[in-house]
């Protein structure tokens, strides 16, 4: 067998499911990692300019109170500019110029744009869209993650720097690629393709089973007929599977650089990627299983951050790994991609980094250092100009860098501490983007607004994939939990048995694992547990009434009605008007074992949300709620391991927000004077065990 036919072969067997490939590269998530704690830096690109214009770029990056910059994730031609031909020497003296100048070095493997002799050598690596057009060089992202040649070309690339800085002290770590996502349908991708469906379903009679094919006579006779397509018109059961291929080949081509990586380096150099906001071309969840922690790239496109958002976010990518992570990415002003480029305002850039922070961020790095003079990025904020003079927010981040670090030895070791995860099923945000039903919904928005109210009360949330333990949560919500498969009902059936709450919200337990429709109604395998079920769905144009625990409020988008079946099953809220709906149920509650399942089936609104947050935390055994803050003032805490509890209390508003502190509290920074938060202001206070 030829060296690409060998590759192919095993990458076949890695893809063969998704779980078989994370189990066996799982790294091991017990090592810390650290530049200085609580670093900020930038990304830096010394490949850019000539060697001149260095020392002050690093001179003026340590009076900035940088301790980390990210080199390398572009500078393959560079690195490599002929076949087989390696310069590292120009790498070396930057690696060197930013120690001398106090900083650690994260290395990119610059794998995310091919130089253009490999592009033009072996057109095989160039990335095919799905409508059969081939990409050019001299974007990014151009190249196949599938092409054998490609992964070849890359190991060979990776391993070269691994070898060379694996035991260097002053890099720190390794970021695998950059914002990886955009898959590839060439000949190899399809290739894989049939070998991944063979894996999963053994055999093509099998495949037809599940995926109902005798629908529209789709039935198929080979795995190599089965077309690689999105097309929205497919099958919704070969469209699910579409998106957990690509996402196994990803996980296998950054788990292939991470242990090319492992192989050759220090076990105190992490390996991570740098994920982008609820990227959907990929389950983020698998592709993090390959790496030692997270790390995502915070930009907010039209200038005007939605506080309670980044808050999810920043929590969900804590999540993918269940441990602090990195912010790799984020914006100096403006950026270059959005609609409109609106900058952030003054204060705005120095209040994401500290809120990114208090979700458990230690480090905070700016995308870009210097206006490069050419290429498609030349009007993203940056910290300097071309002349190499400061920008206007120049200040403000080196302000934020000195609090910092400052407060790094208070804040070390500590992280965020949660009794509540919310579930996020990749596949069933998938599986409802396929048939939304309702123009309006959203699952990103729903889980926002499921998200809201513990938020705004400064309850600490875990958001977490359907495969985490759950064993040391009191209470669990799932909202649009589409896609059930038997055994995430089992372990959760076993989860409320032995003393959980679990809250569905609308859509869930509708499909299984093969987005088919289960044979009870919703949802599905946990109906009897409930001892209700969902009688009615309707996509609504209208917002309709509803009233339970005390309160009225609406619903819109989506609405459910429900049955009972037990008669330990209580109706919490009915609906007050509407066709179909009027006087029906539309939440229901059974205590189970020694804990308790929920339902609810509409979109509720604010109020209607938080009053039933209230509740769930309650029936968890979890006492009550905090009281809800002001709209834009949140409070966030990390915990140390000896039980100090450190707070942040951030206004993102335009006007001051009255906030006391606590009695007895130890005052780390406050902003302002009195018993108000000024606006954008922040303080952050250590309360004793």
């Amino acid at each position: 067998m030829g060296r690409v036919a060998a590759i192919a072969a095993l990458l076949g067997a890695a893809l063969a499911l998704p779980s078989q490939a994370m189990a066996a590269s799982a790294p091991d998530h017990s090592t810390d990692f650290k530049a200085a704690p609580l670093s900020v830096g930038a990304s830096w690109y010394p490949e850019q300019w000539p060697e001149s214009a260095w020392p002050a770029d690093l001179d003026r990056m340590e009076q900035a109170g940088f301790r980390v910059t990210r080199l390398a994730e572009f500078a393959w031609a560079r690195i490599e500019p002929e076949d087989g031909i390696f310069d590292f020497a120009w790498l070396d003296r930057a690696i060197a110029g930013a120690a001398a100048h106090g900083m650690k070095v994260v290395l990119g493997t610059p794998t995310a744009a091919p130089p253009i002799w490999l592009t033009e050598a072996h057109p095989d690596v160039l990335r095919v869209n799905d409508d059969g057009t081939v990409e050019r060089h001299g974007t990014r992202r151009q190249f196949s993650f599938a092409s054998p040649t490609y992964r070849r070309y890359a190991d060979r690339l990776v391993r070269a720097m691994a070898a060379r800085y694996g035991h260097d002290p002053r890099v720190v770590g390794w970021q695998v690629d950059n914002e990886i996502g955009v898959p590839s349908y060439d000949e190899a991708a399809h290739r894989q393709w049939a070998v991944w469906l063979g894996k999963r379903y053994g055999s093509i009679a099998e495949l037809n089973r599940r995926w109902s094919t005798q629908y529209w006579s789709q039935v198929y006779q080979r795995f190599d007929q089965v077309p690689l397509t999105l097309d929205r018109e497919q099958n919704p059961a070969l469209l699910l599977d579409v998106r957990r291929f690509q996402s196994a080949v990803w996980a296998d081509y950054v788990g292939e650089q991470a242990r090319t990586i492992r192989a050759l380096a220090d076990k105190r150099q992490f390996v991570t990627t740098n994920f982008t906001r609820w990227n959907n071309n990929f389950d983020q969840y698998a592709v993090a299983a390959r790496l030692d922690m997270a790390t995502w790239d915070e930009y907010v496109p039209d200038g005007r951050p939605d506080w309670v958002a980044n808050a999810l976010h920043h929590d969900l990518v804590r999540g993918f790994n269940q441990r602090n992570f990195w912010i790799m990415e984020t914006q100096p002003g403006a950026v270059n991609w959005g609609k409109n480029n609106r900058s952030l305002d003054p204060g705005a850039t120095r209040l994401l980094a500290w809120q990114a922070v208090a979700h458990g961020a230690d480090a905070i790095l700016y995308w870009q250092w210097r206006s490069a003079p050419g290429g498609q990025e030349q009007y993203h904020g940056t910290l300097v100009g071309a002349d190499g003079r400061p920008s206007a927010v120049f200040p403000e981040i080196a302000r934020t860098a000195r609090e910092l670090s400052g407060a790094s030895r208070d804040l070390a070791q500590t992280s965020p501490n949660a009794r509540v995860a919310l579930l996020y099923s990749q596949d069933s945000r998938w599986a409802n983007d396929v048939q939304r039903h309702a123009q309006d919904w959203d699952t990103v928005r729903v889980l926002t607004d499921w998200y809201r109210p513990f938020a705004r009360r400064g309850v600490t949330v875990d958001v977490l994939g359907p495969g985490a333990d759950l064993g040391r949560y009191k209470l669990v919500i799932a909202p649009a939990l589409t896609v059930l498969p038997a055994a995430l009902a089992d372990r959760l059936t076993d989860w409320v048995r032995a003393g959980g709450h679990l809250v569905l919200g609308p859509r869930s337990g509708m499909k299984d694992a093969d987005n088919a429709l289960w044979p009870e109604r919703q949802p599905g395998p946990l109906a009897r547990l409930l001892g209700a079920h969902v009688s009615g769905f309707y996509a609504l144009d209208a917002s309709h009434r509803v009233a339970g625990e005390g309160q009225t409020g609406a619903v819109s988008t989506w609405a459910e009605t429900l049955a009972t079946d037990s008669a330990d099953a209580s109706v919490t809220a009915r609906y007050l008007d509407g066709p179909w709906l009027k006087g029906e149920p539309v939440a229901v509650t059974r205590p189970v074992g020694k804990g308790r399942i929920t339902y609810v089936g509409g979109l509720l609104d604010r109020t209607m949300q938080d009053t039933f947050s209230v509740q769930w935390v309650r029936q968890a055994g979890m006492g009550e709620m905090p009281v809800s803050q002001p709209e834009f003032l949140e409070v966030s805490d990390r915990l140390a391991p000896d039980g100090k509890t450190y707070r942040f209390v951030i206004n993102h508003g335009e006007a001051p927000i009255d906030y006391v502190v606590p009695e007895g509290a130890s005052v780390i920074i406050r902003d302002g004077i009195g018993g108000a938060v000024p606006p954008q202001g922040i303080i952050l206070f250590a309360l004793e065990n």
